[in-house]
């Protein structure tokens, strides 16, 4: 089951309590004041972890809590403090803390092993030695544990993939992927076959690869929450270039010219980055570069409507490369345009973070 976003309830150890004690040994007079203090609190870690690709695991389990400290002891000795605990979520997480349902980011755990404390725990009471002065010897008071922060958060997983398919549903995507790449999607012949986003790694050769994500079709008005475009269209914004996919054969009676131009329309209109002030420009989905795949050349009956899709998409300046996901016919052409792509793309990318730098 592939879960993208989870509320929880996080809560930090408390502090344990200083210890009110005196020494007692026989021969020994005036002993004074030993009481240790209190252990600290176990903090809440978030951990980005390879070994996740979904927060399934926080769907139904909602409520963690760090140890407390333990309570300080008599013969100056200070209690143990609490195990902080540590929740691994998958790579590509962005953490909110919900304040009076407004969101605060705290942290995008985009890098492996990368890690954010979300809940600090409570400092441990003073014992009553720590209170001796020479005006009180014997001070009788220690003071308790500090309590350990309670937040609620918001995990929301964006997965982290160097290509994005975008498209109509039932237009190949995860026929495409399937052949690609050793990712195996749900594959048939009706719409909105795929429910939840896929990944796969794409190899050209030993030294070129690239991931590849595959997320459920876009209809129109798909921004505006129609369909399932909406939910999951927030898994691209990672992307550095989008693969648009486009059925040029008959068998849905759509036009092809205008299906290129409402899932432009839907990308552009998509106000995610724009929700989250903290991602780059570069989240924008339609300023992203695309290629199109013009698909299913294997059964088009009209040659026509290939012709008339290739002609708008020139004066756009946009590539199009007519493929058969099934065949295979043209993926070698589609593999390399879309690495030259990515190579371009990274290179513009260095280039913006090196003037940033300057």
């Amino acid at each position: 089951m592939f879960v993208d976003q989870v509320d929880i309830h996080v809560k930090a150890g408390d502090g344990g309590r200083g210890c009110v004690s005196f020494r007692r040994e026989k021969f020994v007079a005036r002993g004074g004041p030993n009481g240790g203090d209190g252990g600290r609190g176990g903090s809440v870690h978030l951990r980005a972890s390879l070994h996740r690709n979904t927060l399934v695991d926080y769907r139904f389990h909602r409520e963690f809590n760090a140890r407390r400290g333990a309570h300080g002891e008599g013969s100056s000795r200070t209690g143990r403090a609490g195990a902080d605990l540590t929740l691994d979520v998958p790579v590509g997480t962005i953490v909110y803390r919900l304040d009076d349902e407004r969101l605060v980011r705290l942290a995008d755990l985009a890098a492996p092993d990368s890690r954010v404390i979300v809940a600090r725990g409570g400092r441990g009471g003073r014992g009553n030695e720590r209170f001796a002065t020479s005006t009180n010897r014997a001070p009788r008071r220690a003071e308790p544990g500090g309590a350990g922060q309670d937040c609620r958060l918001r995990l929301s997983l964006k997965l982290l993939a160097d290509v994005g398919l975008v498209g109509f549903p039932n237009v190949g995507k995860s026929t495409l992927i399937s052949r690609l790449s050793a990712a195996r999607p749900k594959i048939a012949d009706y719409p909105f076959t795929t429910l939840t986003p896929h990944l796969g790694v794409v190899r050209l050769d030993d030294e070129r690869s690239y991931v590849l994500a595959d997320v459920p079709g876009l209809i129109e008005g798909a921004h505006d929450g129609h369909g399932l475009g909406l939910r999951f269209l927030s898994h691209l914004e990672r992307t550095k270039i989008l693969v648009h996919i486009i059925d040029v054969s008959s068998a849905t009676g759509r036009d092809p010219v205008e299906d290129f131009e409402i899932v432009c329309r839907e990308l552009a209109s998509y106000a995610g980055s724009a929700s989250d002030p903290a991602l780059p420009d570069t989240a924008q989905l339609g300023a992203k570069p695309q290629i199109v795949a013009a698909n299913k050349v294997d059964v088009l009956d009209d040659p026509a409507r290939l012709a008339a899709l290739q002609r708008s998409l020139a004066a756009r300046s946009v590539a199009m490369y007519p493929i058969s996901a099934v065949t295979g016919d043209g993926l070698g052409a589609l593999q390399e345009a879309v690495w030259r792509q990515l190579a371009a793309a990274d290179g513009a990318h260095g280039d913006t973070a090196q003037a940033e730098a300057t």
